[in-house]
């Protein structure tokens, strides 16, 4: 039986600093970072002797968030620009989010609206995950998994659930920073989530 683990990225700067996350490239902070080394050690344990393939988005605070996974289970990560948080647009770069509270247009609710000009909307990372999770679904290995960010999370749930991106203007399935979630397809064809927002791989 396929099954999908998704991470979503340990703390990073963002989460500490007011700075708008978003296509910033922040770090992980020294917490991020034992968080992400707690994550290789307990799931890596857990997947040992399992074919993995571990895709994360290449922005840093999730590439460094998968690799102490991959360097506990010897596989190299697959770096995809589709697992990028939302682009909040490039007025956005380096701003603080009391500054875009101030200045957006709207907080991009409603899957077609954009927050920002030049940014993205819902249904357009609903478009951009949708080719990748038909992709994993042809891979050959037992488990994959995804380290990606919150927003771009919240919509792969819809994805993997096969609904309209339409569901979103009124509902969500939103993690945490260094949540786990897991998906797999049941009796090969009922899609499931079967665990999320699972934060026990980051604790003390």
């Amino acid at each position: 039986m396929k099954r999908i683990i998704t991470l979503q990225h340990c703390q990073s700067e963002q989460h500490i600093n007011g700075m708008m996350g978003g296509w910033n490239d922040w770090e992980l902070t020294k917490l991020g970072f034992e968080q992400a080394r707690r994550i290789g050690e307990r799931l890596g344990a857990e997947l040992e002797g399992q074919s993995v393939k571990i895709y994360s988005s290449d922005l840093k605070r999730a590439a460094h968030t998968a690799a102490p996974l991959a360097e506990r289970l010897g596989v190299e990560v697959e770096y995809r620009k589709e697992l990028r948080e939302k682009n909040f647009g490039p007025a956005v770069m380096g701003k603080s989010k009391e500054w875009y509270r101030e200045h957006c247009d709207n907080f991009g609710d409603n899957i077609d609206e954009r927050c920002m000009p030049g940014a993205e909307t819902k249904r357009e990372i609903y478009e951009r995950l949708m080719p990748l999770c038909e992709e994993m679904l042809g891979r050959p290995e037992d488990t994959l998994v995804l380290v990606s960010h919150g927003g771009a999370l919240s919509v792969w749930n819809v994805v993997w659930l096969g609904l309209p991106p339409e569901v979103m203007n009124t509902c969500g399935i939103f993690g945490k920073a260094g949540a786990m979630g897991e998906f797999n397809i049941y009796e090969g064809w009922e899609r499931r989530i079967v665990r999320a927002g699972d934060l026990s791989y980051i604790r003390d």
